[in-house]
């Protein structure tokens, strides 16, 4: 009679644990992490190609051209594993 009580126990701890296991899931699956691309000025260059002094990394002033670098992120500002070109 008291082994009843046990598997009854332990069913119903399982049951309990089931049930928590899968409100958090579903909970946190529609939470997903954006990979989006981020654009960061890289540097500057004359006519010439060559960096003009004290512009850098962004350009100001007319007859430079920008150079720039895109690099996939996460909200945290990391670079995913296998993201990036």
């Amino acid at each position: 009679m008291n082994t009843h009580k046990v598997t009854f126990a332990a069913l119903a701890a399982m049951a309990v644990t089931l049930s928590v296991a899968m409100l958090v899931s579903s909970v946190a699956a529609p939470v997903q992490a954006k990979i989006s691309p981020v654009t960061t000025d890289t540097g500057c260059t004359n006519g010439g190609g060559n960096p003009p002094g004290g512009q850098q990394p962004s350009c100001t002033g007319s007859g430079l051209t920008q150079e720039t670098e895109t690099e996939n992120q996460n909200p945290s500002g990391a670079a995913p594993p296998g993201q990036n070109k």
